[in-house]
């Protein structure tokens, strides 16, 4: 049985404390130059090559204490990024009226040039924000409707998404019409169907999960998107399980306004976001924070705020450099792997279903487990408390059950660690 003691044996070597690790910038440059040499490999091999994620592991400071499997909430930043963010900080601390806004908001343009060409798209389409929710926020709020306006969403959408139009229909009398596709079973094809079947000639906008948040389950966007174009529909994308989880860009998805959390599967320093608005259409959308006219066209209206640290700006520039470095389509190959290795487990289990689907071409790292016959909320409390494995309760969901997410720190035996533990904890509380 893998124990934390074995555990910590299979990781012999590893240091978890702050002052015990090689310096922040040598175990991401190692990390990054593992990498290089290995360019030559499938994706698939590096996958299961333990001797390279640890290096990358070695980049981070973690919790020895913890296995943590939610990722999918906030991840922690690779300690290069970490310590950028802690640097500025003290600059601007010293004289903020020079240090953050002469030389340190200037300096965050670079980021911004550098996400813009991550996701593909031009540096003039890409805010900024403090997270998804702020961005989506922005363009629900932002879009000129009027009542009996329709507007398409699903309950796979992020509750607070949902909340938002919730709000606008309350206030202003919109139609939102919520979706529920089946929570397994469905091809793309009946995703984008289920969609599109639900138009009217009300309807006025489409709002969209990436990557949904609780199944992990990825939706067919750029069909979705063509057809919406044809209707001249507009389609809000979520993208905040999305973006540097497996590798697209919106030359492939073709949105016209798309929004992601940086602080998830791009490690950058909690509390940063992006926005994508095509810059044809950044004039038709209202900011969230009154703006004067002349910046009608300009994406930094998006971002107005008021005063703000630059710090986790520009930490963006280093979690890029980390991410892009290891290879974000490496990333998504290990992560499928690690979902494979505990799900495997579980494929024919009454009282565990796994409801995220196995294609590759549908989900990548994040999975969902239903528990039927088990409280969820207990599950991940036993886990926590015997085990020490963090993952998500989601007793809200129609299928209540738990959510598995781990990142490309997580070990082959800390994988294991959770597979032989939520047995037991299943076994306990039947």
């Amino acid at each position: 049985m893998t124990t934390r003691r074995t555990i910590l044996k299979a990781l012999a070597g590893v240091a978890f404390a702050a002052d015990m690790l090689p310096p922040a910038a040598e175990a991401a440059d190692t990390a990054v130059d593992a990498a290089r040499h290995r360019a030559h490999l499938d994706p698939n091999v590096i996958a299961k090559d333990e001797d390279f994620w640890l290096m990358v592991r070695q980049a981070y400071v973690l919790d020895s204490n913890i296995v943590n499997l939610n990722n999918g909430g906030s991840s922690p930043a690779p300690r290069v990024a970490l310590e950028a963010m802690k640097r500025a900080l003290d600059a601007a601390n010293v004289n903020p009226s020079i240090v953050l806004l002469r030389e340190q908001e200037p300096r965050v343009e670079q980021a911004r040039r550098e996400l813009a060409r991550l996701f593909g798209c031009e540096s003039m389409e890409m805010a900024i924000t403090r997270n998804a929710s702020e961005s989506l926020a922005t363009l629900v709020m932002g879009m000129d409707l009027k009542s009996g306006d329709e507007v398409i969403t699903t309950d796979h959408s992020y509750p607070r998404v949902l909340q938002t139009w919730r709000q606008r229909s309350r206030r202003e009398g919109i139609v939102v019409k919520v979706l529920s596709p089946s929570s397994e079973g469905q091809s793309q094809g009946d995703l984008a169907n289920l969609v599109m079947n639900a138009v009217t000639e009300r309807t006025r906008v489409i709002e969209i999960c990436h990557v949904t948040n609780v199944l992990g389950r990825i939706w067919p966007v750029k069909e979705i998107v063509a057809q919406a174009r044809l209707r001249k529909i507009d389609v809000i994308v979520d993208g905040a399980h999305a973006l540097a989880h497996f590798p697209f860009t919106n030359a492939e998805l073709n949105c016209d306004f798309y929004a992601s959390t940086l602080h998830k599967w791009l490690g950058a320093p909690i509390g940063t976001g992006m926005l994508f608005v095509r810059k044809e259409r950044i004039a038709g959308m209202w900011a969230l924070m009154p703006q004067p006219a002349t910046l009608d066209n300009d994406i930094k209206k998006f971002e107005e705020t008021g005063t703000r640290p630059a710090a986790m700006r520009l930490a963006i520039l280093e979690a890029l450099r980390f991410t892009v470095g290891i290879g974000i389509d490496r990333k998504a190959a290990r992560l499928r792997f690690l979902r494979d290795r505990w799900s495997a487990r579980l494929v024919g289990r009454e009282e565990a279903r796994v409801l995220t689907p196995s294609d590759p071409t549908l989900a990548c790292g994040i999975g969902y487990v239903a528990t039927p016959k088990h409280d969820c909320v207990k599950v991940a409390a036993r886990l926590m408390e015997k085990h020490g494995i963090s993952i998500t309760a989601v007793p809200t969901w129609r299928e209540p059950g738990v959510r598995i997410s781990p990142n490309v720190y997580t070990s082959l035996a800390e994988i294991d660690q959770f597979s032989e533990a939520f047995d037991t904890v299943l076994r306990d509380l039947a």
